[in-house]
């Protein structure tokens, strides 16, 4: 049984394991959790599951998006996690390549959002919406494109690529948002910085982006 559950999760990237969390790379085009329909069961959240029957969802990436996913173990230590990220005290950065050049080398995207209904899965800005903040700090930039490091303070569906696109930059690759066409979503889940909800240890976990 233990070989097998080794063989299992040589197919995960699995960076912090422990009996509270377990801390993942998700690949771009993998779902986080199960889709509508029997050809999107296939997810991040299942595959875990073979491996640690207890694992349970605590947020989400995009399917598009990739990086550092975490999974509690247990019901108990779901609400524990939830709630830090309800309340934000985990901090949350990204990477992510974008058109143009920016004008600035740092600042905040405060615009609301809220779900385009009609056009779902897109969201879009709205003054009625849910109020959202980015952060962002330019890394790298030539004429026509820039490498963004992105901290969403809050944690609205497609926040950063709708909030990018609002200020005249999309990403790479987001072909929901009229990105510039490339091989993948130029958007990668980079680091998370919190208090282990057990020990109290400062975990402070970081994920190269594959592009």
């Amino acid at each position: 049984m233990e070989n097998a559950k080794q063989s299992r999760s040589s197919t995960l990237t699995i960076l912090h394991e422990d009996e509270a969390l377990i801390v993942v790379e998700k690949p771009a085009g993998l779902l986080s959790v199960p889709g509508r329909g029997e050809d999107m069961q296939d997810c991040m959240s299942l595959r875990l599951q073979t491996v640690f029957p207890d694992a349970l969802t605590v947020h989400r990436l995009d399917m598009a998006t990739s990086g550092l996913l975490v999974f509690a173990r247990g019901p108990a230590m779901q609400r524990l996690l939830s709630k830090l990220f309800r309340e934000r005290l985990i901090e949350k950065r990204y990477l992510a390549v974008v058109s143009g050049r920016m004008k600035s080398e740092s600042g905040e995207i405060d615009l609301p959002i809220s779900a385009d209904w009609p056009n779902r899965p897109r969201q879009k800005i709205d003054l009625l919406g849910k109020p959202s903040l980015t952060r962002f700090e330019v890394l790298e930039q030539g004429n026509d494109m820039a490498h963004l490091r992105l901290e969403p303070v809050t944690g609205r569906a497609h926040q950063l690529r709708i909030h990018l696109m609002a200020i005249g930059h999309t990403i790479v690759g987001d072909a929901l948002y009229g990105g510039k066409p490339s091989w993948r979503l130029m958007l990668h889940a980079h680091e998370l910085c919190f208090d282990h909800p057990v020990t109290g240890e400062k975990m402070h976990l970081i994920s190269k982006p594959p592009f």
